[in-house]
């Protein structure tokens, strides 16, 4: 199974669009034209608000607060000021896009703790039957965790399920086999959902690092830049929860 070529088509114009728009931008904001200036920054938003609604339903999941107490919007108008107040500090135009998910990050980090996740998860997690993996599915999805979204963006068409596939879980040749079977037995949404409970059940950062590489199509030098560590941390938190989803789909879905 691969990704659509639509979805990765729709990242690489969406960051085309935000740096192509950040010289008009300076430039709204040299001649004091605030409205126009806003205009434009609303075009470049539906993206940022749908990676601002993930952060915020996994947090919600977790029980980091309660569901009513930030709305997408709540970061999106304080983005609004940052990128208003602080846009000549970026470089050049190239480093805008990476610049607003920095600062989305910030923002997000601000609000949402670090939650503490279950050690023995971690631990166990070539451990678990088929059983247990169904049973803790089970648990997720009565528990809305895995179609959780924002009252507000139900009709919000700038939302968009993770296309998660095998393929951003098995790199290696050798596990071609395993990729074959698993597309054979089960169904995409059941992949997809199978990767969400596992997600949500690692530490923040290796899943922050996990959705950034695939979602947003981000290089790992890029993502060292948004969470302000070093490119080797990061291939390290990428390497962890990818060992994680395989050794769970390994247990869950094991070859004859």
């Amino acid at each position: 199974m691969k990704p659509n070529a639509s979805y990765y088509q729709s990242k690489k114009e969406f960051r085309l669009l935000v740096t192509t728009s950040f010289p008009t931008l300076i430039q709204l904001k040299k001649e004091g034209k605030q409205a126009s200036f806003n205009e434009l920054v609303l075009k470049i938003m539906p993206q940022i608000r749908q990676y601002v609604n993930e952060r915020l339903n996994r947090a919600i999941k977790k029980g980091n607060f309660s569901k009513g107490k930030y709305k997408a919007d709540d970061f999106i108008d304080q983005l609004f000021i940052e990128i208003y107040d602080n846009i000549e500090a970026v470089e050049h135009e190239k480093y805008f896009y990476l610049w607003l998910f920095k600062k989305t990050n910030e923002l997000l980090e601000d609000a949402v703790v670090e939650e503490e996740y279950d050690d023995l998860f971690f631990k166990n997690i070539d451990a678990y039957s088929k059983p247990e993996w169904d049973a803790m599915q089970e648990k997720y999805s009565t528990d809305g965790g895995g179609d959780l979204l924002m009252i507000e963006e139900l009709d919000d068409m700038s939302y968009n399920h993770n296309d998660y596939t095998l393929n951003h879980v098995f790199i290696e040749d050798k596990e071609k086999g395993l990729i074959k079977k698993i597309d054979k037995d089960i169904s995409e949404e059941a992949i997809q959902n199978h990767i969400n409970l596992v997600l949500h059940n690692l530490p923040l950062a290796s899943r922050n690092v996990f959705e950034l590489y695939t979602n947003q199509q981000l290089e790992l030098e890029e993502i060292a830049h948004i969470r302000n560590t070093t490119v080797s941390e990061v291939e390290q938190l990428l390497k962890d929860a990818r060992k994680a989803l395989q050794l769970s789909f390994f247990n869950r879905y094991p070859r004859d």
